[in-house]
């Protein structure tokens, strides 16, 4: 799991712009990658949210090529700061389906092969046809009120409004090279691989970067009331490498093209491997943002999962069982164009505490100097 930054950086890095972290031992520092070198900015932009929504992509400190690595002493953080992280659900017919099964099983996974195969034979087509919010959704969505198949998670699915919840508290996400949580009382879950856009106070999308909505299914099962508690644990929110800048060589019909593999690699040998193909959502990445904005306001700008297509459901341990993860997964979310986020399964109980909040991230600022740079 010790991967290099050149190693987690797409291979075109030398011609892409990318903004994140680092932890260096003064504390959290802004870094670039502009031309295949690596730039601290902290002393013109002490968070990612203030450098994104000044523009402050030039200058900074030089410390070396990617080739060279980060300082001695340095590690990859989460690329975000003071954005609110927001996620949206079921954007695809694949993820509708998986959210109907675990609501029918009540977070049964051993029920989950007989519900998959009925739904898939008749509303999988159905949902993958229609465009969400006009008037063939909506005759579809009668057609399933009359038969008694109509779900909370098809409404979202093929109604006019998206689902979109609050991922993690501020500064709480964890990069890559981190553990991964899932809880400790959780017997069916999954990572949920994703492109995560950034945008900006404006509403502006300014860059995209890859993230892992970890994901409790038999919580989220049980009740969709129980979102929060199967979303947001400790380290169960992962954002990396780095977040990829629009530019003249990328660009939001990238992220609409974009491919999102995962490859999960057990301690008992287990391999699975899936892929997530953004040509498939079902609302285009701008119109998530849009719902996202609604009637809101996100002075420090937010970033936005955008769902995925991929859910495991291949047997681990018993036939009809389905996956869920164990102590020690290793966990590869991939794009050609934004790179790696690399992670390791362990519980949100036994996971490194959360200490570097608010309050102590804006102290340390202000130890260094740097409270009128954020």
């Amino acid at each position: 799991m010790a991967e290099t930054l050149q190693d987690l950086l797409p291979p075109d890095y030398a011609s892409g712009l990318f903004i994140g972290r680092a932890l260096a031992p003064a504390g959290p520092c802004v870094i670039l990658v502009r031309g295949g070198r690596i730039f601290d900015l902290t002393e013109d932009a002490a968070t990612v949210a203030g450098a994104i929504e000044r523009r402050q992509f030039g200058g900074g400190r030089d410390l070396g090529s990617v080739e060279q690595g980060l300082p001695a002493g340095w590690t990859l953080l989460s690329p975000v700061d003071l954005q609110c992280v927001k996620a949206c659900g079921v954007t695809f017919a694949v993820s509708a389906i998986e959210r109907v099964i675990e609501e029918r099983a009540r977070g049964d996974a051993s029920r989950a092969v007989e519900i998959r195969e009925m739904l898939e034979s008749k509303v999988g087509a159905g949902i993958r046809a229609v465009v969400p919010g006009g008037r063939e959704a909506a005759e579809l969505k009668q057609a399933l009120i009359d038969e008694g198949m109509w779900s909370q998670y098809l409404e979202v699915a093929i109604g006019p409004d998206a689902e979109v919840f609050s991922k993690s508290p501020v500064l709480s996400t964890v990069g890559s090279g981190a553990e991964i949580g899932v809880r400790s009382d959780s017997a069916w879950n999954n990572p949920e691989p994703e492109v995560v856009l950034a945008v900006d106070p404006r509403g502006e999308v300014v860059g995209a970067t890859l993230g892992n909505d970890v994901n409790l299914r038999d919580f989220e099962g049980r009740s969709a009331l129980l979102l929060s508690k199967a979303k947001d644990n400790t380290a169960s929110c992962a954002i990396g490498p780095m977040v990829r800048l629009f530019d003249g060589n990328f660009t939001l019909d990238d992220v609409r093209r974009a491919n999102v593999d995962l490859i999960i690699e057990g301690p008992e040998g287990y391999r699975l491997e899936g892929s997530n193909d953004m040509g498939q959502i079902s609302r285009d990445p701008l119109d998530l943002v849009k719902q996202t904005l609604s009637e809101h306001h996100y002075p420090d700008g937010f970033v936005l999962f955008c769902g995925t297509l991929f859910a495991p459901t291949q047997d681990r341990d018993t036939p009809g069982g389905g996956f869920t993860h164990k102590i020690g997964d290793a966990v590869t979310i991939s794009s050609r164009r934004l790179g790696k986020l690399v992670n390791t399964v362990t519980t949100s109980r036994d996971a490194a505490p959360w200490e570097l909040g608010i309050g102590a991230f804006m102290r340390n600022l202000a130890a260094r100097g740097l409270a009128e740079r954020i």
